[in-house]
């Protein structure tokens, strides 16, 4: 490949095609990836570096550079996570013969553990659902979803209902990467989601929206920030003092499955989380045996939860 012939910019580009193409990214993922490496392109233009001349100690440069403007360390790890595939990128390629960034470290962390809602918790926040209201049995399907299911908020937003397979007791998610996995559903998530439907059916639903699960009274398919927002006012509503969002019910998810006993790489399956690292955020929250698979621990399968 004649390499010198390639501006930063056309290599960018190839990069945001192989981010699209061969990783399966979506274009949200792909933006944050272009915007981290936006900062390490601009920072190399003021050094007079060009993108393929790089060393590691320009690397080094751009990581204190970065942290001087009062970017924490979990911000500048992700940007440095970018930069690494990006290089790993390059070397696949052909542009160069080896990756300036494999001695690249990353800065440590403070020790930060996730918000987790309890069960009886989660019971309140669900207690604090008007049912008379038209959205009632709609929110607390969606809560009851996210904590028996562990879902992404993106997920549960674009479930489908072909996706639902109700008989079988679970549900077929598209995650991260386009990446199918199939989550079970505990019978409490199948009961919620029963009220809903009878409401449901009997609205007038925009077209191209009909496979949709969950709508807004106008039969569109719900935001990221509409569920956002319901939630943080449950939580209001229930008197939780915790900082919580649809995310915390994931965390929850995985936590209760956690003290169960299951197998972590059951709960990175249920998750999809692509490495076993991230799920392993979770031991240091219980440090209980891990022993059975995921239906045996999680509470709203246990008896007398459904």
């Amino acid at each position: 490949m004649e390499t010198e012939k390639d501006s930063a910019a056309n290599i960018v580009r190839r990069y945001q095609r192989y981010l699209k193409l061969e990783k399966g990214y979506s274009p949200n993922t792909i933006d944050a990836y272009t915007c981290d490496l936006n900062k390490l392109t601009d920072y190399l233009k003021g050094e007079g570096v060009d993108i393929l001349d790089v060393e590691l100690d320009n690397l080094e440069h751009f990581a204190a550079a970065v942290s001087d403007l009062g970017i924490g360390a979990r911000s500048l790890a992700r940007i440095l996570s970018g930069v690494r595939q990006f290089y790993r990128y390059l070397v696949l390629d052909g542009y160069l013969k080896s990756d300036p960034t494999e001695l690249l470290e990353s800065p440590k962390q403070p020790e930060h553990l996730p918000e987790v809602l309890s069960t009886a918790e989660v019971d309140k926040l669900e207690n604090a659902i008007d049912l008379t209201k038209w959205e009632g049995h709609r929110n607390k399907a969606i809560i009851e979803v996210l904590f028996s299911c562990g879902l992404r908020v993106s997920e549960l937003v674009n479930l489908r209902l072909s996706n639902l397979y109700i008989e079988e007791q679970y549900v077929r998610v598209m995650g991260k990467g386009a990446k199918e996995r199939l989550v079970p559903i505990s019978p409490r998530a199948i009961e919620e989601l029963n009220y809903w439907f009878m409401d449901r059916n009997v609205m007038k639903i925009k077209p191209g929206e009909e496979d949709y699960v969950f709508l807004n009274r106008r039969g569109h398919h719900l935001t990221r920030t509409m569920v956002l927002i319901m939630i943080k006012k449950y939580a209001l509503d229930a008197g939780i003092g915790k900082t919580i969002s649809p995310h915390t019910l994931r965390h929850s998810f995985a936590t209760a499955l956690l003290e169960g006993g299951a197998d972590l790489r059951a709960i990175q399956s249920m998750l999809g989380h692509e490495s076993i690292g991230t799920t392993e955020i979770y031991t240091h929250i219980d440090t209980t045996t891990l022993r059975q698979e995921i239906l045996e621990h999680h509470p709203r399968n246990i008896r007398g939860e459904n």
